[in-house]
């Protein structure tokens, strides 16, 4: 039983290692932070701090592709 589980350990390892090779090619993301308001519309201040509440998340960064400029109709 013993064996069983070191070659059970052993097998997830290495498809562990297989997905942290795919990591290279992970997409790249950045951080948006945006204030946290409260009910009257103004930003929550942290006492600690006296600084703004954020709300941060990790987004993806998309490319964008230039497109070909349509020519202008010919007017009558």
């Amino acid at each position: 039983m013993k064996f069983l589980t070191t070659l059970f350990v052993a097998g997830f390892l290495a498809a562990g290692s297989a997905y942290a090779a795919d990591d290279k090619a992970a997409p790249e993301t950045k951080k948006v932070c945006v204030d946290i308001q409260g009910k009257d519309g103004k930003p929550v201040i942290d006492p600690k701090t006296k600084q703004p509440k954020q709300d941060c998340k990790t987004v993806k960064v998309h490319k964008k592709f230039e497109g070909t400029k349509v020519e202008d109709a010919k007017k009558k």
